[in-house]
């Protein structure tokens, strides 16, 4: 049996989202710029993403960007937000310490020319708080970026709580909301989100396309230059087929939202209540505001990148916390900004499912994972150390 479980990182494309992008390929394959009919054949086409985006997000079609992904829509929010707030002396920006790296490396980049960030504490409850974001506002925010869903441990933060304080405070609100966009109800007006980033493929849609969504009025700069498309914004002949599939994929999945949820979160349940029973293992992320089909876990004693080599063997694909694939022996940012010390963020697995999974493949995990466990602390130096007592255990 072949279980895919890792949703988080990209998840397979819908067969809507492939059947509204072939006539892009074939038949609508004008310009939306140019001005004849085939031109503006996709200009239709393209004006028809928008509004069915916009209407996901309860907002207006011209309050949607379309970018190349998230990644590339966190970096036009929080660059706006930052020039803007520079030209009235503003340059402390909030955010926390478990950010996705397209949050993070940008602030760093921000930091390096003169702004402050704060990171808000992430160990309590593994969230953040609507009263730390309070806490943390000065006179001279000129923006709040916190995550919406964390990636890798699935927290759910109180978005919507943070919205209302930043409104209050006159503060522009920010969030990368990749992870919960077609998985979460979302409405950036009721919750007074200011700009919000999203990646199409997080959804069963294609990759490489995404948007962010900025309240009308907000002062967007560019971080690509050419064209007017956009309305100016980001120049580029748009990517016609990855945004009519984009938009077809999230069309699909919040209209069946509440059904996809209820699947998905019970096969997380039973995945974290099956998980929980091996011994010296800990749920990691708010084990009650969590994404739908994220499970989490750190195992005592073994290392995450044979874990997740010795899955695969089995069958099932999943991923980890520690940064196996980029050469670097660290573990992930967000275990150790949680909590977890090095020992223990080593022995992570992120399962994380989609509404394509099954009971099925939940009971060959739960059967695979206790048996591989088992199997590397049985060779693991570590493992014996902590069974005879020369090592402390802290799980």
């Amino acid at each position: 049996m072949r279980v895919y479980a890792d949703n988080a990182a990209t998840t397979a494309m819908s067969q809507t989202a492939i059947d509204a992008m072939l006539p892009y390929f074939q038949t609508v394959y004008g310009n939306p710029s140019s001005l004849h009919s085939v031109g503006q054949e996709a200009k239709e086409a393209l004006d028809a993403a928008r509004a069915t985006v916009a209407k996901c997000l309860g907002c207006e079609p011209r309050e949607i960007i379309f970018t190349s992904g998230g990644s590339e829509a966190d970096n036009q929010a929080i660059l706006s937000a930052a020039r803007y707030g520079a030209r009235k002396n503003k340059k402390h920006i909030i955010s926390t310490a478990f950010e996705h790296h397209a949050v993070l490396h940008t602030l760093q980049k921000l930091e390096r020319e003169g702004f402050e960030v704060t990171y808000l504490d992430v160990k309590q409850g593994h969230t953040v708080s609507a009263r730390q974001v309070a806490e943390a506002i000065r006179p001279d925010t000129c923006l709040v970026t916190v995550m919406y869903a964390n990636n890798e441990i699935g927290s759910v933060l109180p978005i919507a709580q943070i919205g209302a304080i930043c409104k209050e405070a006159g503060v522009p609100f920010h969030t990368d909301a990749v992870q919960a966009v077609g998985h979460l109800h979302i409405n950036v007006k009721e919750q007074n989100i200011d700009m919000l980033s999203l990646s199409g493929h997080k959804f069963h849609g294609p990759k490489g396309v995404g948007a962010l969504y900025v309240r009308r009025g907000f002062p967007l700069v560019n971080v690509i230059e050419g064209g007017a498309q956009e309305r100016g914004k980001r120049a580029g002949t748009e990517n016609m087929a990855g945004i009519c599939g984009m938009a077809a994929a999230l069309e699909e999945s919040c209209r069946n939202m509440d059904k996809n949820m209820a699947h998905v979160a019970a096969l997380r349940d039973k995945l974290i209540n099956g998980l929980s029973q091996i011994p010296h293992s800990a749920l990691n992320g708010d084990p009650h505001n969590r994404l739908p089909g994220n499970v989490s876990f750190c195992f005592e004693g073994i290392e995450g990148e044979s874990l997740l080599l010795l899955l695969d063997a089995h069958g099932i694909c999943a991923s980890s916390g520690s940064a196996c694939t980029s050469g670097s022996l660290d573990p992930s940012h967000v275990l150790l900004a949680i909590g977890r010390i090095h020992d223990v963020a080593h022995g992570s697995l992120r399962l994380s499912l989609s509404e394509y999974n099954t009971d099925e493949e939940i009971d060959h995990i739960l059967k695979v994972v206790p048996e591989v466990v088992a199997y590397l602390r049985g060779i693991s130096p570590v493992w014996r150390d902590l069974q005879t007592g020369k090592r402390q255990y802290i799980l």
